[in-house]
């Protein structure tokens, strides 16, 4: 990104405006400077709820709403786990194979997903979406994280006017989430003896064959595991 694009970004005006104007404004940005992006999103979480509060580009709003449709998918996950979410090509990806098929549809043949960081919590993603296959390398990635820092503040900014106690709430139950998802990966790592990549890769797999949510299949996983084995 140039220096017009870090000084678009310093000029965004977070408080006193609301956030989805706010959000708006920095999906634009986005969708302008990084490279491969030709349409961005910002996908906020609140449990196991997500929905697009902002975005540049009808192409994003549509594959982000096939993914809630699911529940699950690359701006789902990545807002779950805290890990960016790169997918190549949807065509021979097969982490989410119900929702690659149906994007493709749409024209989407690559993505990257941020995830959005907020006091040590995963609130959500930002979304990039391209026409291309491998339209997003490293640069984009490096860029996106940097980008994702604004968005953090200006909903750091709007929490400031809720209800403390409706966001302490939202907060609680983002880290909860986070850390049960977390857990289960460490499960798996353990017990496949493989990278938290791969970890993330089964228990999304197992998400989809079951029809479950993540978060839910997390906690099923960490609580088997911790209940006391009978003897043989």
């Amino acid at each position: 990104m140039s220096m017009d694009g870090y000084k678009a970004l310093a000029e965004v005006v977070l408080v006193g405006r609301p956030l989805e104007d706010v959000l708006n404004e920095v999906a634009g940005i986005a969708q302008v400077w990084l490279p491969g992006a030709e349409a961005t999103s910002v996908t906020l979480m609140r449990g196991d709820k997500a929905w697009t509060a902002a975005y540049s580009g009808r192409l994003a709003l549509d594959a982000d709403e096939l993914q809630y449709k699911q529940g699950y998918g690359p701006c789902m996950d990545a807002g779950r786990t805290g890990m960016p979410m790169v997918v190549a090509d949807m065509r021979t990806e097969q982490r989410w194979p119900t929702y690659t098929q149906r994007v493709v549809t749409h024209g989407v043949l690559s993505s990257l997903s941020v995830p959005l960081p907020f006091q040590g919590v995963t609130i959500g993603a930002l979304n990039n979406y391209s026409r291309e296959p491998d339209a997003f390398g490293d640069d984009t990635l490096e860029l996106a994280s940097e980008i994702t820092t604004y968005i953090g503040i200006a909903v750091m900014n709007a929490d400031a006017h809720a209800e403390a106690s409706a966001t302490a709430e939202h907060m609680r139950q983002a880290l909860e989430s986070r850390k049960t998802i977390d857990m289960a990966l460490g499960v798996l790592i353990a017990t496949h003896h493989c990278s938290p990549e791969d970890a993330f890769t089964i228990l999304s797999t197992a998400s989809q064959k079951h029809n479950r949510k993540l978060r839910s299949l997390a906690a099923d996983l960490v609580e088997s595991e911790s209940r006391p084995q009978n003897p043989s």
